[in-house]
Formats: C-alpha cells, structure tokens, sequence
C-alpha cells in the first residue's frame, strides 16, 4: 500500500496516525520531495477524474489568478497546474490494490483496512 502525501500536512498527519494506531503498513510518498509522475497523475485521472483529487479548498487554489481557475475545465488544464503545484492535489492519496482514496475519512478508513 502506497500513501502518497505531504508530511506537514495536517489531514496527512491524521491519516498516517490513524493507520498506525491500526497496523496497517504502507509506504509514504512525500510530494515535496519526490514530486509526482505525469503518468501517476494521468493513472488517477482515468480512475477516479481529476475533480476527485484537485483541492479546490486550499490556499493554493484560492491564491490562484482567477484566469487560471477559469481555464481549468478538463484534465489537459488540470493535471499539467497539479504537476506544478502539487499542493493542489487532495491529500492523502491512498492506493492499495484496487482501492483508490484522496483524503481521510475515518469511516472509510474502518471499512477498507478493518475488514
């Protein structure tokens, strides 16, 4: 299992705690340091849609030059700006097997890993 993240971040923190705290091993990906491959970003792109893991609720979405949102209609628009501001991408991001997540959400969590 792959968690993919940013070590700062809070709602990643949350995630890695709460795995921990239930024994379930992963591998981290830190996006800060290991950025992310266009074909890991086109991967979750055909699997889930781009609007699933854009973060429209961070700061670096709303600090954004409304033009650049406004062209943000597609995933040729949207995984080239995720690339370069990775930031923007919803975050963790999990991936185990065929389970595919963006975030935490505890009760998720409970009915993927505490089966």
């Amino acid at each position: 299992m792959k968690v993919y993240g940013i070590t700062n971040c809070n709602t990643v923190k949350k995630a890695l705690d709460w795995l921990k705290a239930n024994h379930v091993d992963y591998e981290f990906h830190d996006f800060k340091k290991l950025g992310v491959s266009d074909e890991k970003l086109n991967e979750w792109n055909d699997k889930a849609g781009y609007e699933k893991f854009l973060n429209k609720q961070g700061l670096t979405w709303k600090q954004l030059d409304p033009a650049v949102k406004e062209k943000v209609t597609s995933a040729t628009e949207a995984l080239p700006l995720l690339k370069e501001k990775i930031s923007m991408i919803k975050r963790p991001v999990i991936e185990d097997g065929g389970f595919l997540y963006f975030g935490f959400d505890e009760n998720t969590y409970k009915q993927h890993f505490l089966k």
